[in-house]
Order: structure tokens, then C-alpha cells, then sequence
């Protein structure tokens, strides 16, 4: 399907397209897939990109109060509130479930330093551990260029050691292709007890790279994952060395 055909309507979209000047994919639950192959994006290096903030209607709890009964309070400046620190620590991780076309099945995660090899399999690689929410957030790379070696890769979130905070913060996982716009899904449904989130998978079918938008929120952790989407690896308790933050 060529990219205007959504557009113009000659045939049912596989996925939402955004503003011209955002150049950006959304996977809805209506629109939730889109080829690579399609998009001449399936070569290169896949950069996958997970950042999060913490949702500003949360902070300092409801505030919404009737200008009817209180007028005054429209000319009084709004009140400044920071950020408590347990509003603040939240630890959200990137991870991915691979299975190559030869069996080979496994993780890549921040726990247990288990970070991927760009250019060896599984040709998934994170780049680094954001324990703080910085502005870049966390990035994992997959080289396409393999792709044939790839059969499926599942791109999961999840919250490290600490209270469930999905309901708390604005997440967006963010593709970046080779080639065409980026590919946007945001985790905007509220479980606040969720642990885990499947967010998308991509899969080799028949030769053509597929994104498929999951959002599928769980109570625990890879495990339960694992489980729903049947990859069949063993789990045991993960820690991650100790942060500082410079």
C-alpha cells in the first residue's frame, strides 16, 4: 500500500499519519500496523526510542475548583508546585524479546547487563540505561541488515523495583527508520498497576518487516510477557547495578 492510498481513500489505512511537519507515523488500535519493507525502511540501522514525563495534571493532586463560587481565584498567578521525589523516580526500562528464523530466542534488558550485540546476533543492541527521565530517554538499535535472520522482536516497557507509575507518566516508544517518517505509539492508557507494557512487535513475514502496535499492559514482569506471547524462557530475579547520576 503506497503511503497516500490512506489518504486519498482507495483503500483501508494500515496506520494514522501524522501532521506533514511532525513527519510521524501514530499506530492506533484502529490503524495499528505498517510495512517497513513497504516504506523501503527495512535496510539500515532500527533506532527505537522510549521516553517518558510525568503527567502534569497528576502533580499536587486535582486542583479544579468552580470560578462561580471563588471568581477571584482567575487573577492570582498559579501557584508553583514541584515535583515530589517519589513523583519524580520513576524508572522506566526498555527492553526486547528476540527469536531468530534459526530458534535462537532471548532478552534484551538493562537487568542483568544483558544489552544485545549490534553486528553479531541478536542484532539488537540498548544503548544505555536512563534511570532518570532525561530528555533523550533510552535507545535500542536494530540493524535491519539482518533482517533475514530476524523472525520476531517484541519491544516491551517496564517499571524497575518500584511502585506501578504507568498511570503517572506520558510514555512514547518512537521508531526511527532508515528511510520514511518515524513511528510513534504512546502509552496513554492509565493502569495503575501494571508492571509491564507490550508495546510493538516486529515480525518477518514472508520476507516483509512488520510494526505491530501491542499496548498490552500486564501485573507483572517479563515473565508474564513471556507467557502471553509464548516465547518459553526461563526467569529468575534481575538487578541492576547501582545508579549515580551525574
Amino acid at each position: 500500500m503506497g503511503f497516500f492510498d490512506g489518504i486519498l481513500g482507495s483503500r483501508t489505512a494500515e496506520f494514522d499519519s501524522g501532521s506533514a511537519a511532525s513527519n510521524a507515523i501514530e499506530l492506533t488500535k484502529r490503524h495499528h500496523q505498517v510495512s517497513l519493507t513497504k516504506q523501503g525502511a527495512a535496510t539500515g540501522n532500527l533506532r527505537v526510542n522510549l521516553t517518558w514525563r510525568m503527567r502534569t495534571s497528576d502533580i499536587g493532586g486535582p486542583q479544579r475548583e468552580s470560578l462561580l463560587r471563588h471568581p477571584f481565584k482567575a487573577l492570582r498567578p498559579p501557584e508553583v508546585i514541584g515535583h515530589s521525589q517519589s513523583m519524580v523516580n520513576v524508572d522506566l526500562d526498555l527492553g526486547c524479546l528476540y527469536e531468530l528464523a534459526d530458534g535462537t530466542k532471548g532478552v534484551v534488558q538493562p537487568l542483568g547487563g544483558l544489552l544485545g550485540d549490534i553486528n553479531e546476533a541478536p542484532f539488537v543492541k540498548l544503548s544505555g540505561d536512563d534511570r532518570f527521565g532525561s530528555a533523550s530517554g533510552e535507545t535500542m538499535y536494530v540493524n535491519l541488515d539482518h533482517r533475514d535472520a530476524i523472525k520476531r522482536l517484541l519491544v516491551f516497557v517496564y517499571i524497575y523495583d518500584q511502585t506501578p507509575a504507568f498511570d503517572r507518566t506520558h510514555a512514547i516508544v518512537t521508531l526511527y527508520p532508515s528511510n520514511g517518517p518515524r513511528i510513534e505509539i504512546g502509552l496513554d492508557e492509565r493502569h495503575p498497576q501494571a508492571r509491564s507494557c507490550a508495546v510493538v512487535m516486529i515480525e518477518n513475514v514472508k520476507g516483509e518487516l512488520m510494526v505491530r502496535r501491542e499496548v498490552r499492559f500486564v501485573y507483572g514482569f517479563q515473565a508474564e510477557l513471556d507467557r502471553l506471547y509464548g516465547w518459553g524462557l526461563q526467569w529468575g530475579r534481575g538487578y541492576k547495578a547501582k545508579a549515580e547520576k551525574s
